[in-house]
Parts: C-alpha cells; structure tokens; sequence
C-alpha cells in the first residue's frame, strides 16, 4: 500500500524532463548501486534516448517500466521489470528506486508489491532481484516481502568501478500450468 499521496504509473516519454530533475538530485544516493553514466544521462537528451530504448523493450515485451509519483506530482522513483523470459520460464527481475528525500515511507516494498502484481498480469511465474552485498535495505525489503535468498553470483555487475558481488533472491508467484495456445 502507498503512502497517501503517491501513485505509480506507466512510465511515458514525457517522464523524461521530470528525471533529470530525479538523477541529477539523487545522483550521488545512487552513485553507490548503478552503473557509471555519461554526463549526457543527465541531461534531457539523454533521458530522451533512455526513454526511446526502455520503451523499445517495453513495446517488445522484454521489460515493464512504472514510475513513483510523489505528493506533489514530482518523479520520487523507479520500478521495473527487465529481461523477461517468456517461453517455459516465464520469469523477469525487479529494479527498483526510491528518491533520497522519500526513503523509509514504505515506498519500495510498495513498488515491489506493485510490480507482483503487474507480473501476475502478464502471466509470470517468478521475479528474482540482485542486490550488492552491501545494499542490506533492499535485501530487508526483498526479505520482508517474501523473497528467497537463493545464492551468490560473484562479480556479476561492474559498478561504480568494480565488478560487484550480488546476492540473489526470487519469488515464485503462482504454480499455475503454463497456459499454451
């Protein structure tokens, strides 16, 4: 459940103004998780050609891409699901941010709670998440919500200018029969 005030909502090019304003302010809060990025990702051109290629895959039914909408009609965040397996596995991993100005409100377990949600939609059959070792917030949120640690993946990601150690989690949303036709 939200907070009062806040929505999540499918993410649209004109997002793209209204996440500069979000990278540039949390820039250094997500320094620590994401890739290193070009200048340019932080200007509207480049959230522009962000907002191309992310609804490409979206429109290709590789990825599902939401944004968190604050009190004030502000940008406060992210929520996706990327790389979505269809076929036998059905399956799809969470991302996830929240504003640096709007943590501790609930907002990602909500994110994450929207995005089940959405995958059930869409038919899938089980999320999974990878975070840094060190990221132990979003490893509560994951926990919390009912996801399994399921192993290590040893410098799975180069960020922040190393490879990164990942803990894995994943959840199996239903035990369905896949539905073929």
């Amino acid at each position: 459940m939200l907070p009062d005030g806040y929505s999540i909502r499918p993410f649209v090019p004109e997002d793209a103004e209204a996440l500069v304003t979000t990278y540039r302010r949390n820039r250094e809060h997500l320094g620590r998780w994401d890739p290193d990025r070009p200048a340019s990702f932080y200007t509207l051109e480049g959230q522009q050609e962000e907002a191309r290629e992310r609804l490409a895959k979206v429109e290709q039914g590789l990825f599902a891409s939401f944004v968190v909408v604050g009190p004030e009609g502000d940008l406060v965040g992210r929520a996706n699901i990327q790389n979505i397996v269809r076929g036998p596995m059905q399956s799809g991993i969470l991302g996830y941010f929240v504003d640096r100005d709007h943590l501790r409100l609930g907002l990602a377990k909500a994110a994450v709670r929207f995005l089940e949600e959405h995958a059930l939609e869409i038919g899938l059959h089980r999320l999974e998440a990878g975070t840094m070792v060190e990221n132990v917030p979003s490893q509560r949120v994951l926990e919390s919500l009912g996801y399994e640690k399921y192993g290590m993946a040893p410098k799975l990601l180069f960020l922040n200018g190393a490879w990164r150690d990942h803990v894995l989690f994943q959840k199996l949303l239903h035990d369905r029969p896949l539905e073929t036709g």
